[in-house]
């Protein structure tokens, strides 16, 4: 993609309104524009991201045998009634009716609709085990939308739903879906913890949290310094009201494994073992050896849009966003500096950016007719990972330059050795 062809929303001025390092570089950078409180317009470069999330997503979830459907954001009011949760879950609900006076809400989560398909579509336990799950827009009624997308009263979520026949099989298909988003967090390669949670209005038994270390995070987890234990920091002390949940600052930790540290934490996947909850209340029954059954139900949510925001807030510097290659919106920036439009130099820059699309590469190519220093600037702002720049004076010497996101060594190389270089 040539920088002439594409909406490059780059600002020069901090965000009056952003209080979030994430909130300022997603506004900074073009990737999000406010349309209302809580709710976002993605742009080129924004969507971009979002796709890559997604894609690692959808590629871990087909790995786990996991099964794409695709949900309505609009739901009715009859099916929340149904499972109990239509009082029960709050002003984050958002309620309407139709034409015909019928109630909808706008789904902040897709239980009583996966439930819903499944007693009309699951007949026998022959069809079980089975994970269902999609990547969709959900509208949460959030009373302070803050932080960008961060906490967003619109966002974007992966969610999953297993049906087993027993205890055993869930906590099977639990451990595979965990086992599946440990696979995603480290292919997003970010630094993260999960902690055990409360469930809250999913409702249920056991659940866990991903949370991504950040100093901006909302929720503040105590892990051990020697072992893979972590919780969130108020369920440790829950028992305890009047201790502060510093006061934790090198205790011995509940496994006896180490010392507990303190970090923030963004939440960005929830997992849950549902049980009964669901299909009993509604009904859900499958045909078995021993008579009709009620499955065992887990859930399992990804933050999709959060992970933007939070991949943000841990790889920054003060120039802008620092994104790993496998989540940028393109891997390599082409930064072609010709003033004099130099014909040879404009045929260089041409040839390399079709060698490195040939390979495969994503390449933006900023060819527009704006300074040296424009263009470096707005290439650190959007944080591609490698830039090679193609300059008058290195182009007479038969060379290019080459540099990483969030070094500031140069490298001279000759055009030949370019895609070895970015390989």
């Amino acid at each position: 993609m040539k920088t002439s062809n594409l909406l490059l929303a780059t600002q020069r001025e901090n965000p009056s309104d952003a209080e979030t390092i994430s909130h300022k570089l997603m506004l900074k950078a073009g990737l999000i524009r406010q349309v209302a409180s809580g709710i976002y317009n993605w742009l080129p470069l924004g969507v971009k991201v979002l796709r890559k999330v997604e894609n690692i997503v959808r590629r871990e979830m087909e790995k786990s045998g996991a099964q794409e459907i695709l949900m309505p954001m609009v739901q009715p009011g009859e099916l929340w009634k149904e499972s109990g949760r239509w009082q029960q879950y709050g002003k984050e609900l958002l309620i309407f009716e139709d034409r015909h006076d019928r109630e909808f809400c706008l789904g902040p989560t897709h239980e009583e609709i996966i439930t819903d398909l499944c007693r009309n579509e699951i007949r026998s336990h022959k069809q079980l085990p089975v994970i269902f799950y999609q990547i969709q827009t959900k509208f949460r009624d959030e009373i302070r939308p803050r932080f960008g997308v961060m906490r967003s009263r619109e966002f974007i979520m992966k969610d999953a739903y297993s049906f087993d026949l027993s205890e055993q099989q869930m906590d099977d298909s639990y451990q595979s879906m965990r086992d599946a988003y440990v696979r995603i967090f480290n292919s997003l390669g970010l630094d993260y913890r999960i902690v055990k949670a409360d469930s809250g209005a999913i409702g249920g038994a056991d659940s866990e949290e991903f949370h991504v270390l950040a100093d901006s995070g909302e929720d503040l987890l105590a892990f051990s310094d020697k072992s893979d234990y972590a919780i969130n920091a108020e369920l440790l002390i829950e028992s305890k009201s009047d201790q502060d949940p510093r006061s934790l600052e090198g205790q011995d930790s509940p496994d006896g494994k180490g010392k507990l540290k303190l970090k923030r934490g963004i939440e960005v996947g929830h997992i849950f073992k549902l049980g009964r909850k669901y299909s009993e209340s509604m009904k859900l029954t499958v045909q078995s050896e021993n008579g009709n059954i009620y499955p065992e139900m887990g859930c399992y949510g990804i933050g999709i849009s959060r992970i933007v925001a939070a991949a943000i807030e841990q790889n920054h510097d003060d120039k802008g966003i620092i994104w790993s290659k496998e989540i940028s919106p393109y891997t390599t920036a082409l930064v072609e500096i010709n003033p004099k439009g130099e014909k040879n130099l404009k045929n260089l820059c041409n040839q390399i950016y079709t060698s490195l699309k040939e390979q495969g590469h994503e390449v933006l190519w900023d060819d527009r007719d704006q300074s040296a220093g424009v263009k470096f600037s707005d290439m650190e702002l959007i944080g591609i990972p490698q830039m090679i720049i193609i300059g008058e004076k290195s182009f007479r010497e038969n060379k290019v330059e080459f540099k990483m996101r969030g070094e500031d060594k140069i490298v001279s190389l000759i055009p030949d050795e370019v895609l070895n270089k970015i390989q």
